[in-house]
């Protein structure tokens, strides 16, 4: 083990200033890792759970999708995991995902399972790879190579701290119950931000309800001109530039207006390709995804072009106002989709002609501007709550990571709790 004035010369100065009564350690003196693999498709391990990294929430701890090593088709060998055991996901570590085995497992290749010296309490052993000291080493660490991954002699050199024992559990009691308190609180503001999405879906659709006693039903199609694009060859330099013609693919679609692009095309490009430019004031439409995007909805307010994923809809001035188009579609989301369901594809998919033919209600044109105008009102309103809403999630996250890395570098004194 190394002085801890030494350790900070080698890069471990993050760490910050230590309690004199703690000794500063490597992982390598502190820590074992799990050797020897297991075929998962073999009894008795093809019926155990199998843990990988996407089973793993990042940033708390929680083991989340669990499923057998059988159901998930495991056919390469996998490492076991007692229960009691920390397993550390070893790619793309600023993810953050560490997780405590609560019965014995598996663990996927992408994991490491370990175990501890007795001068090392498992849940202080958690708590100290979501703090800030080990995530930054790990995420530095990691960046040498184009999928970010600490190897195991990587892993040997992180610093590692270690209070006296008592101390360590009554630092892990403190946590369980202080992240406790703040994680009930981020899943009550997690419950609000849903409530506050069903009320704007049902704001939009009971005024859009409304006014389809207002007015005429007719083909979506008789008073719009509806089209998609395509995708230029991405091999082909003279198709595609930075200061080009702005191109937009289906993602833009989960937006209630669209004022930008991330890509953009050449005038070449417009000219040898099936790329329609598509005036503001159309409504864009998602035709195709396994995603939210398939039958979603969103305005342009900007001239651009499309890919084939997206269908444009041009309304006539004089029959339609754009925004009101916008709100009507959106509030036909649930029937665009279960009509792309219709069409028997294994991922489901409207075409243009299915646009074309859909039935809708027309009101007069002063109406259809109130009702967006009511609309926008409303939704800019809900919107904004939800935004606090996210951010007050955001910061309560960031306190409950200082809070970690506060107790396990021993900027909080928790040890009143252990007398």
């Amino acid at each position: 083990m190394q002085p801890y004035a030494e350790m900070k010369a080698a890069g471990s100065h993050w760490m910050g200033d230590v309690p004199a009564h703690w000794t500063v350690s490597r992982f390598r003196y502190e820590a074992a890792i799990n050797g020897g693999q297991v075929d998962p498709r073999e009894e008795p391990w093809s019926g155990m759970t199998l843990i990988a990294p996407n089973h793993l929430e990042s940033g708390t701890g929680r083991i989340i999708g669990v499923e057998t090593a059988e159901g998930q088709g495991a056919d390469s060998g996998k490492y076991l995991v007692e229960a009691g055991q920390i397993v550390y996901s070893k790619i793309r570590p600023a993810l953050n995902k560490v997780a405590i085995a609560e019965t014995e497992a598996l663990c996927s290749a992408d994991m490491y399972a370990m175990s501890f010296r007795d001068r090392v309490h498992p849940r202080f052993a958690f708590y100290y790879f979501l703090a800030r000291p080990f995530h930054t080493f790990a995420t530095v660490t990691s960046m040498r190579v184009k999928m970010p991954k600490v190897n195991r002699e990587e892993l040997a050199e992180a610093p590692w701290l270690v209070p006296p024992l008592e101390e360590q559990r009554a630092i892990a009691n403190y946590l369980d119950r202080e992240t406790a308190r703040i994680d009930t609180l981020i899943e009550e503001q997690q419950r609000l931000i849903e409530m506050l999405r069903e009320r704007r879906s049902a704001a939009v659709r009971s005024a859009i309800a409304e006014a389809g006693a207002l007015g005429p039903t007719d083909k979506l199609g008789r008073r719009t001109k509806i089209g998609n694009g395509s995708t230029p060859r991405r091999e082909n330099a003279a198709y595609w530039s930075e200061n080009g013609f702005p191109w937009l693919n289906s993602s833009v679609v989960n937006r209630d207006q669209v004022s930008g692009a991330d890509q953009f095309v050449t005038s070449t490009a417009l000219k040898e390709c099936h790329l329609p430019i598509v005036p503001p004031g159309s409504v864009l439409v998602g035709l195709t995804g396994q995603g939210k995007t398939r039958g979603m909805a969103t305005r342009l307010v900007v001239e651009a072009t499309v890919n084939q994923h997206v269908a444009y809809v041009t309304p006539e001035p004089a029959f339609w106002a754009p925004e009101f188009l916008m709100w009507l579609l959106r509030a036909s989301y649930e029937q665009l989709r279960m009509l792309s369901d219709e069409n028997g594809s294994t991922k489901g998919g409207l075409t243009c002609a299915d646009l074309k033919a859909f039935r809708v209600s027309r009101p007069p044109l002063d109406e259809q501007r109130r009702i967006a105008a009511y609309l926008e009102e409303q939704t800019t309103k809900i919107d904004q709550l939800i935004v606090e809403t996210e951010r007050f999630i955001e910061l309560s996250k960031e306190r409950r990571a200082a809070l970690i890395t506060a107790a396990v570098t021993g900027q909080i004194d928790v040890r009143d709790e252990v007398a």
